[in-house]
């Protein structure tokens, strides 16, 4: 209530009335000048008397000269003007008060005909304070420019509109981050719209923060799903995906040094206040205007539930865009799901690690078909279906597996090839690694830790658990200690400082695929009197982001690695290949040919009668590359010189040559430990 409303009433010692001092229902032509901000002070009377000379009045003087019936009008039950003023000045109370109560006071209804009395107190930042009290809000900014502070208040109301409505409306998908998407109806805001129309003072504020808080964490998820689907074909997991982060944070380091991780840790934690903050502001703001203008805003959420409930019965699209969406209840129930399974994931794997159809087997009859041979499996970064499929990269690819097709052929080898499903797509190799070796579908971290802490047989470790091979890694993308590879039954590593290369980096790339070939060569297959290999051989030219790639050169001139300090001068850069994604998808496909002739040029070379070859991709390329496909295939190839090593595959129905044809068989990764240990036992 006004501190004003009983002197306004109130005779003086003269018997007359005494002026308002400033408030809503003063006459015109001091509301005018209030409002204009034309006198240099607050007046108080009608002959410019200060508002402290009124104050000073002694009160008790006043109040024993008060009418019964205007006391009784300035009761509690019966709120005048000021009242409602009051009632607007305060947001959490104003939507007690009902429409009718604020139309019947008199002494407003001259100059608030065409609005309610909320926003006429709005427009007035100094409504309702006492004479000599601090200036008005924003360090009496908003008395000395009402008219500003009035479009301030309207803007920031807008942007709190506009960001919430982002929130709810901004997919979690940069593919589908477009204009129309912006321009849709969630059935999510007008939910929350009528929930908070429908409580009272503090429930209401106490649902806005929480609403406006979850809103942020919902950007903040969506945001982290741009991340991972644009780098790995997958939204991110809240159960196991955080461990990735700080593998990003390794990245960052070895990329930018430790002052580029710490300032880009730093940006990421403000990012993600900032977020929480705005969101919660803007949920609090909104809120506040829908209590100062309750019957607007209920008439809006009225239209608005309509055209919901009309647009998604009548499945109305725009630019291919449904209009009448749930998107972000889809979204919840999603993760959701994704939680609950992930939480149950870790058993289910243990489960199924625990079935294995070689684990009784004795070593003497495992692998029996390949005794005596150099077994070499090898995978070959990001090598996926789109290298092979891609309209802009077909040709180009053909006729590389065609050339390699017949240049082995002329040394008296044969090929065979199919396609696997990957469990990751973009990046993960190492997930894709220990599927294809372990027979288990590997498709997160923590299965990876379960694996490779646990006692289940790799392809590899049965090779070592026979005996008859020496089992080596060729692993030039490791940078650091690799306490797996001991899991995965290699009896030696070579790691990017152990292969002799004192040549540049290629971007990621520590050593070109030509001069890992050359030391494997060098260091274990060119050796006389040795046992049989088995190697695992990773090449890494292909890895993201293929600028700039190495080239072939001549293998007797690879020395330590100096000759690749011109071929990357001459390469392409890679801030410049990223700005379109055209540029993106030829360096691409150059890599994966260079990895590709890497493989076969060595072959050629190298390659005898005992020397199997098992070459495949372990994952497609990130998204920029695939260009929205979802398929996680990558081509798989097995080549020998020896006719029965192939024999013992010829009902698998794979293909002729290097490369798979496009209804060869399909299987999941996981199925081929089985498949080929079973072909190569018999």
């Amino acid at each position: 209530m006004s501190l004003f409303t009983r002197s306004r009433q109130l005779p003086d010692a003269e018997g007359e009335a005494v002026p308002d001092g400033g408030n809503s229902a003063a006459t015109d032509g001091t509301r005018e000048d209030e409002a204009t901000g034309e006198s240099g002070e607050d007046v108080d009377t009608a002959e410019g008397k200060p508002a402290e000379a009124e104050e000073a009045a002694p009160a008790e003087d006043k109040s024993a000269e008060v009418p019964a019936d205007e006391e009784k009008a300035a009761t509690p039950e019966q709120p005048d003007d000021t009242a409602d003023e009051e009632k607007a000045a305060s947001p959490e109370d104003s939507d007690d008060a009902t429409d009718g109560e604020k139309a019947a006071t008199p002494e407003d209804s001259h100059d608030t005909a065409d609005e309610p009395a909320e926003a006429a107190t709005e427009d007035r930042p100094d409504a309702g304070e006492s004479p000599g009290s601090p200036k008005a809000g924003w360090f009496g900014w908003r008395r000395r420019y009402p008219g500003a502070a009035r479009g301030v208040a309207v803007g920031t109301s807008v942007l709190a509109g506009v960001t919430v409505l982002a929130a709810l409306l901004m997919p979690n998908r940069l593919d589908k981050l477009t204009l129309f998407s912006f321009f849709r109806v969630p059935v999510e805001g007008i939910v929350l719209a009528c929930l908070l129309l429908a409580l009272p003072g503090k429930p209401r504020r106490i649902t806005a923060v929480a609403s406006g808080a979850v809103l942020g964490l919902f950007t903040v998820l969506k945001f982290l799903d741009m991340g991972f689907n644009q780098f790995l074909a997958r939204p991110f997991d809240l159960v196991f995906d955080w461990i990735l982060l700080d593998d990003a944070a390794d990245f960052v380091r070895e990329s930018f040094g430790r002052s580029g991780e710490v300032l880009a840790i730093a940006a990421v934690i403000v990012l993600l206040i900032a977020v929480l903050a705005l969101s919660t502001l803007a949920v609090v703001r909104l809120t506040n205007v829908m209590a100062r203008h309750r019957a607007a805003a209920i008439q809006t959420t009225l239209v608005l539930g309509t055209a919901w409930v009309t647009c998604f019965t009548l499945g109305v699209q725009v630019g291919g865009v449904t209009i009448a969406t749930k998107g972000n209840t889809e979204f919840l129930a999603n993760r959701v799901e994704s939680v609950r399974n992930g939480l149950g994931d870790a058993k289910v794997f243990e489960k199924q690690a625990k079935v294995d159809a070689f684990a009784a087997t004795p070593p003497n009859q495992l692998l029996t078909g390949l005794r005596g041979k150099d077994v070499l499996f090898t995978f070959i970064e990001s090598y996926g279906r789109v290298a092979l499929d891609d309209p802009a990269m077909a040709p180009q690819m053909d006729a590389t597996l065609k050339e390699g097709t017949s240049r082995i052929k002329a040394a008296g080898f044969e090929s065979r090839s199919a396609w696997l499903r990957s469990p990751v797509a973009g990046a993960g190799s190492w997930l894709a690694h220990s599927t294809f070796l372990s027979g288990l579908w590997v498709k997160n971290q923590q299965r990876y830790r379960s694996l490779t802490t646990g006692d289940r047989a790799t392809l590899t470790s049965y090779f070592q658990k026979t005996g008859a091979w020496r089992t080596v890694g060729i692993v030039p993308g490791v940078r650091k200690a690799w306490p797996e590879g001991k899991y995965f039954g290699l009896d030696h590593i070579y790691d990017s400082t152990h292969l002799g290369y004192q040549g540049p980096y290629f971007s990621w790339t520590p050593v070109p695929d030509q001069f890992s070939m050359e030391a494997f060569e060098r260091l274990e297959h060119g050796k006389k009197d040795r046992d049989p290999i088995m190697a695992e051989i990773i090449l890494a030219s292909s890895h993201n982001p293929w600028s700039p790639i190495a080239r072939m050169t001549d293998w007797d001139k690879l020395g330590d690695g100096s000759v690749f300090e011109k071929i990357k001068k001459e390469g392409t850069d890679p801030k410049e290949v990223w700005q379109k994604p055209e540029r993106v998808r030829t360096e691409y496909r150059r890599a994966i040919q260079y990895s590709v002739n890497s493989l076969t040029q060595w072959l050629e070379r190298y390659g005898d009668d005992n020397t199997v070859l098992v070459f495949l991709g372990d994952h497609q390329p990130v998204p920029t590359v695939t260009a929205g496909s979802s398929s996680k295939d990558v081509p798989i190839t097995i080549v020998a010189r020896d006719k029965k090593v192939l024999d013992r595959i010829s009902d698998w129905g794979w293909t002729d040559g290097l490369k798979p044809a496009d209804n060869a068989p399909a299987w999941g990764m996981d199925k081929f430990r089985d498949r080929f240990m079973t072909a190569y036992q018999k």
